[in-house]
């Protein structure tokens, strides 16, 4: 099991790290869905203790919530 955990850390940290290295090309939207993916991956795999499914699910919330987010934002600078 701490195999499995230790694993699912290091997928989320490069998934991070190359969702910030990568952001250069992105639209201002897609940069905040990726980062909100990112940081909802981190925080899922942190809750469920490494799980790949709680890892997987945050990154589609946080994903979605970035997204949202960033919409509303841009929405008030217009």
């Amino acid at each position: 099991m701490n195999t499995l955990r230790r694993n699912s850390i290091n997928a989320v940290s490069l998934a991070l790290l190359l969702t910030l290295t990568g952001c250069a090309g992105m639209s201002e939207r897609d940069q905040d869905t990726a980062l909100g993916a990112g940081a909802g991956a981190a925080a899922g795999a942190i809750i469920t203790g490494g799980s790949p499914v709680g890892t997987l699910g945050g990154a589609a919330v946080g994903g979605l919530i970035g997204r949202v987010i960033g919409d509303e934002v841009d929405d008030e600078d217009d």
